[in-house]
Order: C-alpha cells, then structure tokens, then sequence
C-alpha cells in the first residue's frame, strides 16, 4: 500500500484535486484539517451519567450518552437538522430499560424510515444511530438490536396476557402502567378499559350486604371482545407516559366491637375513577341509624331500623357505574323477620327487605369479555339474618363477588370475592365475627399490538 503526506494544498477555483486512489492511504501533517472524509463512525462519551430528573436530554452528534432509568423513564432528543453521518450513541446504564424505558425523540427526522418516535425497552440495550438521508433518516448500525417507532401501542404494566392481536394488561394490585409507543390511527391508539373498585363492607347484627365497586368500562370500537351493558363506548386515546394505577381495596366489615362497616377503596386509571362500594348498615350507624352508606353500588340497610339503602352511582358518571342498596323493614309486624337488604350491584339494586323477603339478595353484577373470557364483576353483598325463627339464613350475594349474608344466630358475612369488587354479606344478629369484608377490586386494559 502506498502513503502521501500532505503538508499544504493550493486550490484554484473550478480545480479538482485527486489524491491516490484504491489502497492508498492519505496523512494530513500537523495542524491540517480535513472535510469531506465523514466520521470514523465512533464516539466521545459523556462523563455525565443522565437520570430522570430532569428526565429529558438533548442529543448532540459525535456524543454518546450513558442513561440511567432506575427511578424512572428518559426521553432523548436527536439532533432536529441532522447531516449526513451524524452520530448519536445510547446505552443502558442501570439495565434498567426493561422497567423504565427510553423514548427516543426523532428530533423532525425519520427512524428506521419512519416519522415516529422510537423506544428502547431492552435490558441493557445499545443503539449507536447514524443519519443516513433524508429518506431513511437515523439508522441503528449495531447489529443486536433494532430501533424503529412502533405504530401499535406499545406499553408495560401488570399481568400481560395475549388474546389474537391484543394484549391484556391485568392489574390485581396497585402498580404502573407504562405506555412507551402511542401508536397511531393507521396501526392502533386506542385503550379498552375496565375499572372495577373495591366492594363495601357488610354490616353486623341483621347488618346489610355492602354495594359492589363502581363498574366503569370503556371499549375501543373496533375492539373485538363481548363488552358489558355499562360500556361507555370509547376506549381511551393512549399516549406516551407513565400512568400510576390504583386497585381500591374491599371495605372493612362491621362488627360488635362495635367497628362499623366501611366504603370500599376507589380503583383509578388516567382520567377514570371507580368508586368505592357503600358500606353495609349496622347499629346506629348512618343517619337515619341503620342506613347503608353511598357509593359506586349503594349499601343495604340494616334490619328492623326502617332505613333506606345508600344511594349508587356516587359521584355521578354516566353509564352509571352501580345501583342503590335495599331498604330495611318500616317496624311494622312480623317483627320476627327483621333482616338486613342486599348491597348494589352494577346492573341491578339490592333486594330490600320485607316480611315475604326475609332477607335481601344482593345486587347483580356486570359481565364483560374484555380479559378474553366472560367475568362477572361487581355484585352486591346479601344481608344478615335477624331471627332464627324465622328468618335463619342470610341472603344470596350478587352474581359478581358478593358475599353472603350470615345465618342466624350469630353466623358471619361472607366476603366479597377478591379481584371482582363484590360486597361483603350483612352479619347476623349476635354474630362475633360480624360482616363480611368487601372484595378488592381490579383495572384490566387492552389494545391492538399488531394487525
């Protein structure tokens, strides 16, 4: 191979200079510079190790950036008037991308060829992106990984399941919901819902059944699955951020001690909030004593006290996310069949109670498909029987979850089941271990990942 130093170069205008050709190498002396050559395809790396605080960078070329998403994600901005061989170089510092991902600002330019966004979600992921043209924009020259934005919604979160082109995220317990990729209308940007919140607690002696959590469900129009009468009929728009997600617990139940029963926890996710299911009533609890307390689904009433149900759909949304509770007996005979009405459910009222009803049946819940297969949520807790004459067993609990109300004498409440937002049953007269517990609730979302 032959070598040619060049120390200086005189150029008159419209002259071409051509120096060597295949297999030569070219030395520029000291203090010479040069343009035209392109980069080395290497680059100087930062000393700064970035977090998310603030949480966003701004990429310059020939920079390479160490990105730590421990405490949450990062978003990095390419350059916004790349030239060609521009150089921008990314790394998992913390491998920590799996849990808090990278977005990866295109700055004006394409990605891979496309005008989105990019996001990079692999543990210990590195991109080395160079600008190409204007036509492909900035391509990743690493060979183990591929960065492109996504036109399908891309997120992590909860339980993640698959149902043909859809994913399911399923959120038993409090947690994060990250959306990555917002997809777009041509893919997917769409996000079917369900916010179910936890049940009511029930009430003690002859108590009443506590109301279901508020139902709420949102499904995408071209969404596939069989939803629930209660769908609001749009899913929500996604986009790029990370949204906390709230599972409301059951409410607590009521006992002789006396601990009164409780409403249920609200369940929330972005701008949907399910309210939390009206405690069952006891005692001199509630006002007038004995009635059953407000929520997404009302509480039933507590026997022989001649008091209302709480109210459903508390606060108000529409569709409605629940119904209202029973009614307890006015005080008039058989004073022997005194027994505790049914908690709300999502679709129907709890049972009041009357002489021909011993005790009431807890309201009925909602059914939808939107984890694939049909569920039934939010059903309303029975109540408590009062004489065991008379009226010895509790009432049913709602299709959905709701626990049944406790045999007399002194049988327990059932509680509401776990993850279906079920009231829990009204406790018997004298029962030492009072209602039931209302059942926690749950928040599932689906959307489209793929044609």
């Amino acid at each position: 191979m032959s070598t040619i130093k060049v120390n200086k170069i005189e150029k008159r205008s419209g002259s071409t200079l051509t120096l060597g050709g295949p297999g030569t190498a070219v030395t520029l002396a000291c203090g010479a510079t040069q343009t035209g050559f392109g980069r080395a395809g290497s680059v100087n790396w930062c000393s700064t190790i970035y977090t998310n605080s603030p949480g966003t960078v701004t990429a310059t070329s020939g920079k390479g950036f160490f990105l730590n998403t421990t405490s949450g994600a990062i978003t990095i901005n390419l350059p916004s008037s790349p030239s060609v061989g521009d150089i921008v170089a990314i790394k998992d510092y913390a491998n920590t991308f799996d849990s808090n991902a990278v977005t990866v600002g295109r700055g004006g330019s394409k990605i891979g060829g496309l005008c989105l966004d990019a996001t990079l979600g692999t543990e210990g992921e590195s991109v080395t992106l160079i600008y190409a043209d204007s036509t492909r924009g900035w391509l990743n020259v690493n060979t183990d990984s591929t960065i492109q934005g996504s036109t399908h919604v891309v997120a992590t979160g909860g339980t993640i399941t698959e149902s043909g082109d859809y994913k399911i995220h399923t959120f038993t317990a409090s947690g994060c919901f990250q959306v990555t990729a917002a997809g777009t209308p041509s893919g997917s940007n769409k996000i079917s819902y369900l916010v179910v919140a936890g049940g009511g607690g029930g009430g003690n002696d002859g108590g009443g059944g506590g109301g279901a959590g508020g139902f709420r469900e949102g499904k995408c129009s071209s969404d596939p699955y069989t939803d629930s009468p209660l769908d609001a009929g749009a899913g929500l728009t996604a986009s790029v951020a990370t949204f906390p997600i709230t599972v409301g617990a059951g409410g607590a139940k009521g006992t002789p001690a006396p601990v009164v029963s409780a409403q249920g926890g609200a369940s929330i996710f972005s701008t949907i909030t399910s309210a939390g299911g009206g405690r069952g009533g006891q005692g001199s609890q509630g006002s007038p004593c004995g009635a059953g307390g407000a929520g997404g689904s009302g509480g039933g009433a507590r026997s022989n006290k001649g008091a209302p149900g709480g109210a459903g759909n508390t606060p108000p949304v529409s569709p409605s996310q629940g119904f209202p509770g029973g009614a307890s007996n006015p005080g008039t005979p058989p004073f022997s069949n005194w027994s505790g009405a049914g908690g709300g459910g999502a679709t129907t009222a709890g049972a009041d109670f009357t002489a021909a009803t011993p005790s009431g049946v807890g309201g009925t819940g909602a059914t939808t498909s939107i984890t694939a297969s049909p569920v039934v949520y939010a059903g309303g807790g029975g109540g408590g029987a009062n004489n065991p004459g008379n009226s010895p067993n509790g009432a049913p609990g709602g299709p959905g979850g709701g626990g049944a109300g406790g045999p007399s004498p002194g049988g327990a409440g059932t509680n509401g089941t776990t993850n279906r937002g079920g009231g829990g049953g009204g406790g018997s007269c004298a029962a030492p271990s009072g209602g039931g517990v209302g059942g926690s609730g749950i928040v599932v979302l689906r959307y489209k990942f793929q044609n």
